[in-house]
């Protein structure tokens, strides 16, 4: 925490009060905005929490970690007519909206599948064991509404994506980014009518849980939306490792970046490229400033659909 505090004093010339526990901060009038970026279990009752507690919240993704807590964010941002804003920046990349667009106006054909891939190789994460919290950190206020039980990987920072009491592995961790980016160029708003996954922990034994090889399918009428998650070393599809792909009757378009990609014809002829920045936490500034919340460029409305269908694969 010292690091933290120091960083932003270097930076801004102000020194700010370090809070241990976060609901000593809740209880601050003169907050008004609370970005929570803990392990995803902490998410949803954190979020809460800010919303009950009179901020507006922007909130990392995953918004939850199960499908029931990112609906009762939706339903505690309405009641009390908070902003809330989802971690997911693409949604304000230029590049990306504009290949979404494209998408959306046919100029691929008729779209009736979208594909999200996240390979990224993940390494093990070493033995499942019993190991000593690093020092400075309550362990009691980081579990929070997790089980109370000892720490059982080597590393406690960041490692904890892969254990289900903390995390929801890389279709929660990354590929929520591309999940979402797959769900709103299909123009889909709903949790679809089936899911099915099938996958595992594949190629070493650690304290990890979480799948590293794993599909999800979601239907969506005659459309679908499908679901790679590959941890162990594999090589791309059409150029993207970690992206979406929207297959047309007439081409596809290729999302390989944050901000950005290109659509080709069904030769595979580049026929136009997408690239743009934006600016995802200055939109939801500016939603605070407004009150209105259709300026959000990516509501916890949305935030939630595309994180429980994570959660649902």
């Amino acid at each position: 925490q010292t690091k933290g505090v120091d960083r932003v004093e270097k930076a801004t010339g102000k020194k700010p009060t370090f809070y241990q526990d976060l609901r000593e901060a809740f209880e601050k009038t003169e907050i008004d905005v609370v970005s929570i970026a803990t392990p995803n279990h902490w998410h949803a009752l954190a979020a809460i929490w800010a919303i009950q507690a009179g901020k507006d919240v922007y909130v990392e993704k995953p918004v939850s970690h199960n499908v029931s807590e990112g609906r009762r964010i939706v339903q505690a941002a309405r009641k009390h007519q908070k902003m809330v804003q989802t971690g997911t920046q693409c949604r304000s990349m230029q590049g990306t909206i504009d290949a979404i667009n494209f998408v959306k106006a046919g100029k691929i054909g008729e779209v009736k599948l979208a594909r999200g891939l996240c390979y990224k190789n993940r390494p093990s994460i070493g033995a499942r064991g019993t190991y000593d919290v690093p020092p400075g950190i309550d362990y009691n206020i980081w579990l929070g509404p997790a089980p109370d039980v000892t720490l059982s990987r080597p590393r406690f920072h960041y490692d904890w994506h892969w254990q289900w009491d903390y995390g929801n592995g890389d279709l929660g961790n990354q590929g929520i980014h591309q999940m979402d980016i797959a769900r709103w160029g299909l123009g889909v708003d709903d949790l679809g009518t089936e899911a099915v996954a099938y996958g595992g922990r594949v190629g070493y034994e650690d304290a990890g849980e979480t799948a590293n090889t794993q599909v999800s399918i979601h239907t969506y009428g005659d459309k679908r939306l499908v679901f790679e998650v590959r941890g162990l070393k594999s090589d791309g599809e059409k150029g993207a490792r970690v992206g979406v792909i929207f297959y047309g009757t007439d081409g596809y378009v290729v999302l390989s970046s944050y901000n950005g990609g290109a659509a080709f014809d069904l030769d595979g002829n580049m026929i136009q490229s997408f690239n743009g920045e934006g600016d995802h936490f200055g939109n939801f500034a500016q939603a605070v400033r407004s009150r209105n919340v259709d300026e959000l460029n990516a509501d916890i409305l949305q935030g939630h659909l595309s994180s429980a269908l994570c959660h649902l694969g």
